[in-house]
C-alpha cells in the first residue's frame, strides 16, 4: 500500500511539472509571435484587430534580445509596461507605439530604465502623443546627448496624464527653455516631474489645461510661476520638498490662480518674516498644507482667508495670536509637533471641527477649551509631556464631559510629570477635591483654625491658664529682680521653719490656734506671716516668693474660704513651684474644715492633685487628738535654723 501510494505521489509530480514547462512555452511563443507580427505584419491601414482580440498575459522579465533588447514588465490589452530602452531599440518601440492609434483598447504605458539621446526622447513623446495612450509613466530616464529646441506637435491627442520621476540630464551646457518649454505647453490634465533636480518651470505661453501639476522632491525656488497668469484651471499644486523660502513669494504666485484648490509646500524652508510683509493667495484656495517648514507664530499674518484645511505641523510655532485674521471657513488645523505651551483658543476660526496638537509642550491644557471652540468635534492632544498636578485635574474632567471627543483617549494621554507619575495614564491620575480646590480648601482651613482657637480659648479659660501664665511671668521677674540685686549670692539662706497660707477668714483659727501652738515651747520655730514678715514697699507678689523660697515648709490651711481666695491661689501655685523647681518635699495641707469638691474652682486643679496624691493633716474636731496633731506638724517643719550670731536656732552658747 505505502509503495503504491509513493508511485501516485511521484506520477502526479511529473504530471506537473509537464504541465508548467508546457504553458510557459506556449506564452513564449505568443509574446514572439505578438511582436514579429506587431513589427512586420501589421496591416498599412494601422488596424490593430490582432491585438484587440487577445488578451495579452503577464510576462514577468522575459527578454526578447533577438527582437527588441527590451524586457516586458506587464502585457495586457490596456496597459503596456516595458524596461530597459535605449538607442538601439527605440525605432523598434516607437515603431511598435504607432499601431496603436487613438480609439485602441492601449491606455497606459509605463518606461522604466530609460538610457536614449533627446531626439530619440521627443520621438517616444511625439509617438504617444497621437495614439491612444491617456496614461504615459516614465521612470528613470537618463538623456545623453545634446538638448536643443523642438516644435512639438500637441493637437489631436488622448494623452490625460503624464508622469515622469528620476530624470537625469548629463548635458551641462543647453538652453533651459527647450527643456521646460516642452512640458510647460503641454495639453494634458496632469503633469507629475519628480525626483529630477529640476530647477525651474516655464509660465504656459497659452492659457494651460493643466488641473494638476506634481513637481515633488526638486530644487524649485520662489521664482517659479511668478506672474503667471496662464494656469487659470490649475486645481492641484505639489510643490513638497523643493527649496522655497519667502511665504509672501508663494502667495503672490498663487494669486493669479483662478481655480486653485490644493497647495502642498511641505517640507521646503519657508518662513515668514511678519506684518510688514504682505500676502495676497488666490481666492479659491481651500486646503494649504505648509508642515515641516520654519514658520513662527507670525505665519498667521500670512494665511489664505478662505482655506478649510490648514497643515502646519512640525514648525516652531508657540502660540495662536489673538489679534490674527479671522478664518471663517477654517475646519480642520493642524498644529502637532510644534512649541504651543497650552491649547489655542478659536477666536480666529470659529468653525474649526478639528484640531491637531499632538507632540507640543502642553503641560496642563486649558479646561475652558471646549467652550470656546463650540464647533469642534475631535481634539487630538495626545502626546505632549503632561504634569499631572491639581491643574490637570480639570481637563480630566473635560474629557469626561465631552462625550469621545478627544482622539486617542486614553491611551495617548499619560503623565510626563512628576518623575513618581511618569507613564501613568491620565484617567489613572486622581487627587482629592480638597486638595486641589483653592477656596475649599482655605474654608476648611479657615474652619480648623477657628475650631482649634475655640477648644485652646475654652481650655485656657477652663483651666485658667492665662492667670498660670501671669504668675510665670511675675515670678521669673522676680527672680530676675533678685539676681540682678543680688547676684554674688549662689543659694538662698533659709530664715523660717514654715510660710503660713490661709485665707482671711480662717485668720483666727491661724492667729489664735497655729501660731501659739507652733511657735511656743521648744524649738524656736520661726514662722512667716504676711502681717508681721512682709517687707513694705515691695510687690505682693515679690514678698510671698521671697517668703516661700526662704521657708523650709509651706503649710497651706485648706478650707472652703481658702479656694475662694485669689492671693491663697497665688501663693499655693509659687509653693507647687517651688516643689518642682527644687525637687523638694516642702508642702503641708491642713484641711481645716472639709471641702466639697463642687465648690472648687477649675483653675485649682493642682490643688485636686495634691489632695488626692499627698498626705493632708485634718483638723480634729475632738480635742484629745490635737496633742498628736500638733506633734506631727512640729515634726513636719522641725530643722536648724542659722541665727544672726552664727548660731542655729535650739543652739546654747
Amino acid at each position: 500500500m505505502t509503495e503504491n501510494i509513493k508511485s501516485l505521489r511521484i506520477f502526479f509530480l511529473y504530471k506537473c511539472l509537464f504541465a508548467l514547462t508546457f504553458w510557459n512555452h506556449v506564452s513564449l511563443s505568443v509574446e514572439n509571435e505578438l511582436f514579429t507580427s506587431v513589427s512586420n505584419d501589421f496591416p498599412e491601414d494601422g488596424s490593430d484587430k490582432t491585438i484587440n482580440s487577445m488578451t495579452f498575459l503577464y510576462t514577468n522579465s522575459h527578454r526578447s534580445k533577438d527582437n527588441f533588447d527590451w524586457i516586458v514588465i506587464q502585457n495586457t490589452t490596456e496597459s503596456l509596461s516595458l524596461s530597459e530602452i535605449t538607442n538601439g531599440n527605440v525605432k523598434k518601440l516607437v515603431s511598435l507605439l504607432s499601431n496603436f492609434r487613438p480609439g485602441s483598447r492601449l491606455q497606459n504605458l509605463t518606461l522604466t530604465n530609460v538610457s536614449v539621446d533627446w531626439n530619440a526622447l521627443i520621438e517616444i513623446f511625439q509617438t504617444v502623443w497621437h495614439s491612444s495612450i491617456e496614461y504615459f509613466n516614465i521612470n528613470s530616464v537618463t538623456q545623453l546627448s545634446q538638448i536643443k529646441g523642438y516644435d512639438f506637435n500637441y493637437s489631436g491627442t488622448s494623452m490625460k496624464a503624464l508622469t515622469m520621476k528620476k530624470v537625469l540630464i548629463t548635458d551641462l551646457y543647453f538652453s533651459q527653455d527647450d527643456l521646460y518649454k516642452i512640458f510647460a505647453d503641454m495639453n494634458i490634465a496632469a503633469l507629475t516631474i519628480a525626483e529630477s533636480e529640476m530647477i525651474h518651470m516655464l509660465c504656459p505661453s497659452a492659457n494651460s489645461s493643466f488641473t494638476y501639476l506634481n513637481f515633488l522632491k526638486n530644487d524649485l525656488t520662489d521664482l517659479l510661476f511668478q506672474k503667471c497668469d496662464k494656469l487659470i484651471q490649475l486645481e492641484t499644486l505639489i510643490l513638497q520638498r523643493n527649496k522655497f523660502e519667502s511665504l509672501s513669494k508663494v502667495s503672490f504666485m498663487t494669486s493669479r490662480m483662478k481655480s486653485l484648490k490644493y497647495l502642498d509646500m511641505s517640507s521646503n524652508l519657508l518662513h515668514h518674516d511678519g506684518a510688514d510683509v504682505q500676502c495676497q493667495w488666490a481666492e479659491s484656495l481651500t486646503e494649504l498644507d505648509l508642515s515641516s517648514n520654519q514658520l513662527t507664530d507670525a505665519v498667521f499674518e500670512c494665511l489664505p482667508a478662505n482655506t478649510q484645511k490648514l497643515n502646519l505641523q512640525n514648525n516652531q510655532i508657540t502660540s495662536v495670536p489673538k489679534g490674527m485674521a479671522e478664518l471663517k471657513s477654517l475646519t480642520e488645523l493642524n498644529l502637532a509637533s510644534n512649541r504651543l505651551a497650552d491649547l489655542p483658543g478659536c477666536s480666529g476660526f470659529m468653525s474649526l471641527e478639528f484640531l491637531n496638537i499632538e507632540m507640543n509642550s502642553i503641560l496642563t491644557p486649558s479646561a475652558d477649551f471646549f467652550q470656546s471652540c463650540p464647533s469642534v468635534r475631535e481634539l487630538q492632544a495626545g502626546h505632549n509631556p503632561f504634569k499631572c498636578s491639581c491643574e490637570l485635574q480639570d481637563f480630566i474632567r473635560l474629557e469626561r464631559r465631552s462625550g469621545g471627543k478627544l482622539f486617542g483617549w486614553p491611551a495617548a494621554y499619560v503623565c510626563e510629570y512628576p518623575e513618581d507619575l511618569q507613564g501613568t495614564q491620565l484617567k489613572d491620575f486622581h487627587l482629592s477635591e480638597l486638595a486641589c480646590n483653592t477656596t475649599l480648601l482655605l474654608v476648611t482651613a479657615l474652619l480648623l483654625t477657628l475650631v482649634l482657637v475655640a477648644v485652646v480659648a475654652f481650655l485656657c479659660i477652663y483651666l485658667d491658664v492665662p492667670w498660670y501664665v501671669r504668675m510665670t511671668w511675675q515670678w521669673t521677674q522676680t527672680k530676675r529682680r533678685a539676681w540682678h540685686s543680688q547676684p554674688e549670692e549662689q543659694e538662698t539662706v533659709l530664715q523660717f521653719h514654715a510660710f503660713i497660707s490661709y485665707s482671711e477668714r480662717d485668720s483666727l483659727w491661724v492667729k489664735n490656734e497655729l501660731i501659739p501652738n507652733l511657735e511656743k515651747g521648744e524649738g524656736c520655730v520661726q514662722l512667716c506671716q504676711h502681717e508681721r514678715n512682709f517687707i513694705p514697699g515691695k510687690s505682693i507678689v515679690e514678698n510671698i516668693i521671697n517668703c516661700i523660697e526662704k521657708s523650709y515648709k509651706s503649710i497651706f490651711v485648706l478650707s472652703p474660704n481658702f479656694v475662694q481666695s485669689e492671693w491663697c491661689h497665688y501663693e499655693l501655685y509659687f509653693a507647687h513651684h517651688k516643689l518642682f523647681s527644687e525637687n523638694s518635699n516642702s508642702l503641708i495641707l491642713i484641711l481645716l474644715e472639709p471641702i466639697p469638691p463642687y465648690i472648687i474652682p477649675a483653675r485649682y486643679h493642682k490643688l485636686k492633685a495634691l489632695m488626692a496624691k499627698r498626705t493632708y493633716l485634718e483638723w480634729p474636731k475632738e480635742r484629745s487628738k490635737r496633742a498628736l496633731f500638733w506633734a506631727n506638724l512640729r515634726a513636719a517643719i522641725s530643722i536648724n535654723l542659722p541665727t544672726a550670731d552664727g548660731k542655729r536656732c535650739g543652739e546654747t552658747g
